[in-house]
């Protein structure tokens, strides 16, 4: 009896020293990710917690998964734990998925990943297949495309065999009353490309797709919203590289007034698209396609003042990473869109329109033409694939509009 009260006694110590071990190791990454001392505490104590609630519950660490975490969270609220008590019932910064994650990392947690359960059914999977395999489309098109494909799948069903022009526009139309143009118009390039797919696939007569209606737009119809030249400097020189972040800021600003870069364009950069010894950097622009453009000295200068007095240090291969600990890239487009709008707030500059970050786009290419360069020219700098996509700055140029203007035909010319 004794010896068996010695083994559970050894076999408990056992397991406290590769917890504590395991813990030490937590605070060690946490430490390397760039957060601070007092959040490293928080997040190993949190840890522990969650350790010594789920031994209590008769869970072992190797089987903690999502579903075990949100109980030990629900736990957090009444939680009457030795040691743990009061202190510890708002957890700081989720610190127990981090601690998941780690342990999963290091393999001491072996439960699978909790999935999610996915309303989306075998067909939108194989069109997102379809779609990236044969038009290089990325993931943030398809699930914009999947907002709308869902609605149709739960509103006609999942059999293709029932899919007819009238239902089709009805669809379209049940949308677009609801909702604004530009919501319309995704939807019907969305239901387009679906459609298509089935065709392909074999699941829909041909010809189908021709159902679909054209939302009412003209196009042209809209001016650029830009910036004026010296609006762009007073946002740039709001940036001023004092800190680490603004140092960030800066490069990022740069790239997207002087280069004319996309929010998606800075948001993949990563450290080895930069040549240094050629000058140019590689871009990934739309569908994939891989495009080299010159680097000026001006933005040259500021990535590499950002490299070695900003960036933090961190394993991530992405050129721009985030100021606050954890250090990763960005976790979206609209964080480099943050960034062209905080800018505008400081220099006292009002956003003409929503989308900071493209609204710099907008103005290297009005400023272009302004000074005297052609369409073809802007379209090669912006990287569109037709001219008709850079037509709409030539409504721009006002006083090259008033030399070809033609007087209405009652009105005599003084």
């Amino acid at each position: 009896m004794l010896g068996k009260s010695l083994g559970l006694s050894s076999h408990f110590q056992q397991r406290r020293k590769v917890e504590a071990h395991l813990l030490g190791e937590f605070a060690t990454y946490q430490h390397h990710a760039g957060c601070a001392q007092r959040t490293v505490s928080q997040h190993v104590r949190t840890a522990k917690h969650l350790i010594n609630w789920s031994s209590r519950s008769g869970v072992r660490i190797a089987d903690l998964d999502e579903g075990i975490i949100e109980k030990f969270r629900e736990h957090l609220k009444r939680c009457r734990c030795h040691g743990f008590g009061g202190s510890n019932r708002q957890e700081p910064q989720n610190g127990t998925y981090l601690f998941l994650n780690y342990a999963r990392i290091v393999g001491k947690v072996t439960a699978p990943v909790a999935e999610k359960i996915s309303v989306v059914p075998d067909l939108l999977t194989s069109f997102d297949r379809w779609m990236r395999q044969e038009r290089g489309t990325s993931d943030a098109t398809l699930n914009n495309h999947a907002l709308y494909l869902r609605v149709l799948l739960s509103n006609l069903g999942e059999d293709p065999a029932n899919y007819d022009a009238c239902k089709l526009r009805q669809f379209v139309l049940d949308i677009s009353r609801h909702r604004g143009w530009g919501a319309a118009k995704a939807c019907t390039t969305a239901l387009r490309m679906f459609i298509r797919f089935l065709i392909v696939d074999g699941k829909c007569r041909p010809g189908l797709e021709a159902a679909i209606p054209v939302v009412a737009h003209w196009r042209l119809s809209s001016l650029p919203r830009y910036l004026k030249p010296e609006e762009v400097e007073q946002v740039i020189a709001a940036c001023d590289p004092v800190s680490p972040v603004r140092k960030r800021d800066r490069a990022v600003l740069l790239l997207l007034a002087r280069l004319g870069l996309r929010v998606g364009d800075i948001l993949k950069l990563r450290m080895g698209d930069i040549d240094w010894k050629d000058a140019c950097i590689r871009v990934s622009g739309k569908s994939r396609r891989q495009t080299l453009l010159p680097l000026t000295q001006e933005v040259g200068d500021s990535i590499v003042s950002y490299i070695r007095e900003g960036r933090p240090s961190t394993d991530s291969g992405f050129l721009f990473i985030r100021s606050c600990a954890p250090f990763r890239e960005f976790a979206n487009q609209k964080a480099i869109s943050a960034v062209a709008a905080r800018a505008m707030r400081r220099a006292g500059i009002k956003c003409p329109s929503r989308g900071a970050a493209h609204v710099l786009r907008h103005s290297i290419a009005s400023s272009m033409l302004r000074h005297g360069a052609t369409l073809q020219e802007i379209a090669d700098v912006l990287r569109h694939r037709s001219i008709k996509t850079t037509e709409i700055y030539a409504k721009v140029d006002v006083d090259a509009l008033r030399e070809i203007a033609q007087p209405w035909p009652e009105v005599r010319v003084c």
